[in-house]
């Protein structure tokens, strides 16, 4: 596997980008002119791409260098949010809020929402917990945790909840799959006939699969079932079999043609709710409080 760009000199191409100037983007960095010309060199080598134009009046992107910087905002983005998300699992005793979310909150949601609150209140710590939806309720009912985020279909009624986004679940399969090309959407019956590679039993992906499925008996027994998104999407990119997941987790797949999702018959419900959840009776925190407006787009 080729070695990956290393993430200081993204930021200077950024920031050459932003600057119009390899020497500002430098002073920006901290580093010498010359230590940011090396820097560059050996990105372009790394990339076999041409990333500037070297002038007496300065540096200038490549039409490739200005597509290559876009891509770099976007990876940097993802490693601040990496970032914010491993300091969020961090755990210790003094912490402000203890939050629990469902896998797919956690590894798609979570992330952009701890780096705005931290914008927001700086000083709040927030330790993550990341489980399924029954062990995000269990976790509440115990008091380990003061908020929890779920994405099942249904609620206990001793929990009050509030809604912080929609969410729908795909049927993906690989390109050489015979999935790949039905020309009608796939009805309930037929997806509940094929043994599919699911989440485990108390997932907010697999209740909502077990509901839009209970009048066929719900989901064959399962080609692969696991407690983790990304051993079944890979399972599904290498042909084992159809697998059902968040869009969230498959979309780039999707685009990218690695995987191609199959229509479903609007009898198969698989649209959710992902909602913040909190034992009724027990008033938010203001740090809980500030994290649930800020889910829901508010803060």
């Amino acid at each position: 596997m080729p070695r990956l760009p290393d993430l200081d000199a993204l930021q200077l191409l950024v920031a050459v980008a932003d600057t119009g100037s390899l020497g500002k983007a430098a002073a920006r960095a901290g580093i010498s002119q010359p230590s940011a010309s090396a820097r560059m060199a050996t990105l372009e080598r790394r990339l076999g791409v041409k990333l500037l134009e070297r002038t007496p009046s300065g540096s200038r992107l490549t039409s490739a260098g200005a597509v290559v910087t876009d891509w770099a905002r976007r990876v940097l983005e993802q490693a601040e949010a990496l970032m914010e998300g491993a300091e969020a699992l961090r755990t210790h005793a003094d912490e402000r809020l203890a939050v629990a979310a469902s896998l797919t909150i956690a590894e798609h949601l979570v992330p952009k929402w701890l780096i705005e609150l931290r914008q927001l209140r700086p000083a709040t710590r927030v330790g993550l917990t990341v489980a399924n939806s029954h062990q995000v309720v269990a976790a509440l009912r115990a008091s380990e945790v003061d908020l929890g985020f779920v994405e099942g279909p249904w609620v206990p009624r001793d929990l009050h909840s509030v809604a912080v986004g929609r969410d729908r679940l795909a049927v993906v399969v690989a390109p050489a799959h015979p999935w790949a090309r039905l020309r009608q959407p796939l009805t309930a019956a037929q997806l509940a006939a094929e043994p599919l590679l699911l989440r485990e039993p108390g997932s907010g992906t697999r209740d909502v699969l077990e509901a839009a499925l209970s009048g066929h008996d719900g989901p064959a027994v399962p080609l692969l079932e696991l407690g983790a998104t990304a051993p079944l999407r890979s399972a599904a990119l290498s042909g084992t079999g159809p697998a059902v997941l968040s869009v969230l987790a498959v979309a780039e797949d999707v685009a990218a043609g690695r995987l191609v999702e199959v229509p479903v018959a609007e009898e198969v419900a698989l649209k959710r709710t992902l909602r913040a959840v909190w034992p009724r009776g027990r008033e938010l925190s203001d740090a809980a409080g500030w994290l649930v407006q800020v889910a829901r787009g508010r803060a």
